[in-house]
């Protein structure tokens, strides 16, 4: 049995992602009951925070209606650890034949990023809003806080999006499409956005 650390975010996350192509494509491959699919897809969500803690940076706002989970360039040696760890909690907690549909199209995905982006950028994994309390400007909310710290470090960051309804949103915060890419498992295009950092004169981020 899996052991929470984020549950009432984790299933927010998974209400807000549950229509995304590549969850969808995941959650096919996870055995038994629909209720055993949600757990299986909920515990990869608070998974995902409790990696982010360690290897780059959560943000969950004191409402805790929802969260962005990001990536950074962690080096080889944390990199071999963090994927040796995902990969072990994926095949125990959603099955082989998710783990092996996983890898495929991670694999895929991050084959299209070669000159896209740099080595030091860092990766927007996730972000999500209860889908409740979506439509109120609450989403910015998860992902400025972090692209402030990333304008001071003056590094940019990435994303991908299978859903093209949420480009625009993601333009107002400074993102711009580096490609679009027909994913062959999932059978849908998805688009890498990259946003350089943002810097005025003295150094300081202005966002």
């Amino acid at each position: 049995m899996y052991t929470f650390k984020y549950k009432e975010v984790a299933e927010a996350l998974h209400d807000a992602l549950i229509f995304d192509p590549f969850i969808i494509t995941i959650t096919q491959q996870v055995p038994g009951s629909a209720a055993d699919k949600q757990l299986a897809l909920t515990s990869y969500m608070d998974y995902s925070m409790t990696e982010a803690e360690t290897y780059g940076r959560l943000f969950i706002p004191d409402e805790r209606y929802g969260a962005s989970i990001w990536a950074k360039p962690p080096g080889t040696l944390l990199e071999s650890e963090k994927s040796t760890g995902k990969q072990a909690f994926i095949k125990y907690y959603l099955g082989p034949d998710a783990l092996a549909v996983w890898l495929t199209i991670t694999n895929f995905m991050h084959n299209q990023l070669h000159g896209v982006i740099t080595d030091d950028t860092w990766y927007l994994s996730l972000v999500g809003v209860n889908p409740a309390l979506q439509g109120q400007g609450l989403g910015a909310g998860l992902i400025t806080p972090v692209l402030k710290e990333t304008d001071g470090l003056a590094v940019a960051t990435y994303l991908e999006t299978f859903n093209p309804k949420n480009i625009s949103f993601y333009k107002r915060l400074g993102y711009e499409i580096a490609l679009g890419v027909a994913e062959p498992v999932t059978g849908a295009t998805y688009w890498v956005l990259v946003r350089e950092p943002i810097i005025n004169i003295t150094g300081n981020n202005r966002l």
